[in-house]
């Protein structure tokens, strides 16, 4: 892990001399996720942080001027995309993830490190679905501009809901206290306002909260929050600006409510019936679930001080999202990857792979979810998880073959984000 980080720091600071090299690499096979096909002997060449070329080594020859890069042994694939992260948050640290007592500068300083855990991973883009304030729109930046190490970043602000929702408010300390979170609105205008204020600060989705959730206080899972109305007023304010909208939803109410008001995806999506699941693919609306972090909470939480509430909500949605998830990839809807990472330690994302193949997908349809499908819930179809020409040149390399033995993917060996060698 140090060596790799060194890299990456070394990458960080030589970002625009090393952009405008072209590289050439090579590998045994490559999985493309867009054709569902494997390709062997692959070549691409790579220049400004793109793909330009892509062949086989037995077509394309070598230009003159390239650096090569062989990866004899190894698999090749685009770079996994997580579309459900909270980098300010810990699984150790944060008191059972509660985050009361843990200052948003102190939290930020977690989130360095757990971005730089995350690429390492494998993981070269990452959505970040809220946050208490705006401090990971400067970690985007700082990444972005080659400061710090870590993945390519889309960010949400404080997540707009209602007064005493899970993602919204504060619902942890005593009356005496009236605290109130940065995201409370009540009304379509209240919710405008607070999604124009989100915008405002340099975000780049808006999360809202459509049902209860496991870990906030006295919320249900199975409770809608937030009338359609509402939502659809969050949901109208962001597409005006061209940002998409992320509702967290374990209920069917609040999930369809959700899809009523137009949200582009659904994240956790534990209680789905076969309407939620018609709806969903009749509007294009992506299922984001989280299927790993449940054997983390229940065999970890309660030594690491999640409250008793919380455990227990866990255990009672666990089994059932996971068949909500086994009964999404049969009826053929969109399911992206995204882990909630923060309930488990940042870097480990990689280890939903294989529970996604033992919960109803192939190996193929795993890897697709964390590249091309994911690509397109961002609105990134033809620039992320991909690597034909004019994609981004973030690429992960294995030993072997994941198609054949899927938990490869938690062991990535080679890590490229935009044409720089990070590990």
């Amino acid at each position: 892990m140090r060596t790799g980080f060194c890299a990456a720091a070394a990458s960080a600071v030589a970002l625009t001399s090393a952009s405008a090299e072209t590289i050439y690499l090579t590998a045994d096979r490559m999985i493309d996720p867009i054709s569902g096909r494997v390709i062997e002997g692959p070549a691409l060449l790579i220049e400004d942080g793109k793909i330009t070329q892509r062949s086989t080594k037995a077509a394309m020859s070598v230009p003159a001027d390239a650096r090569t890069i062989d990866l004899t042994g190894k698999t090749i694939m685009p770079g996994f995309i997580d579309m459900h992260v909270h980098l300010t948050g810990s699984a150790t640290k944060g008191r059972g993830w509660s985050g009361v007592g843990i200052s948003q500068h102190r939290s930020l300083i977690w989130a360095v490190g757990h971005a730089r855990d995350t690429l390492l991973a494998g993981f070269t883009t990452v959505r970040n679905t809220g946050s208490d304030g705006y401090s990971l729109v400067d970690l985007r930046d700082a990444i972005n501009d080659g400061e710090v190490v870590g993945p390519r970043m889309f960010v949400a602000g404080p997540p707009v809901g209602i007064v005493g929702g899970h993602c919204s408010d504060n619902n942890l300390l005593p009356p005496e206290y009236e605290a109130s979170g940065k995201g409370v609105a009540t009304g379509p205008w209240e919710m405008r306002a607070k999604v124009r204020q989100n915008i405002k600060y340099g975000v780049d989705l808006i999360k809202t909260c459509s049902t209860g959730g496991v870990f906030s206080k006295g919320t249900s899972l199975g409770a809608a929050q937030g009338t359609v109305e509402e939502l659809t007023a969050i949901v109208d304010e962001a597409h005006a600006r061209g940002l998409k909208v992320a509702s967290h939803a374990h209920g069917i109410v609040g999930i369809k409510n959700a899809i009523r008001a137009g949200v582009d995806t659904i994240e956790h999506s534990s209680f789905l019936d076969d309407e939620a699941i018609r709806m969903a693919k009749r509007n294009g609306v992506t299922f984001v679930p989280d299927i790993y972090n449940t054997e983390y909470t229940l065999s970890e939480g309660e030594k690491l001080g999640v409250r008793q509430e919380a455990l227990d909500k866990e255990r009672a949605v666990g089994t059932i999202q996971r068949e909500s998830f086994t009964k999404a990839v049969k009826a053929g809807a969109r399911v992206a990857f995204g882990t909630d990472a923060a309930l488990f330690p940042h870097g480990d994302n990689a280890k939903q792979f294989s529970r996604m193949v033992e919960f109803g997908m192939t190996p193929m349809q795993a890897i697709q979810a964390a590249t091309n499908v994911a690509a397109d819930a961002l609105g990134k179809k033809g620039e992320l998880g991909c690597l034909n020409a004019e994609c981004m040149a973030d690429i992960v390399a294995v030993d072997g073959n994941p198609l054949a033995d899927v938990t490869a993917l938690e062991d990535v060996s080679f890590v490229m984000k935009s044409g720089e060698k990070i590990r």
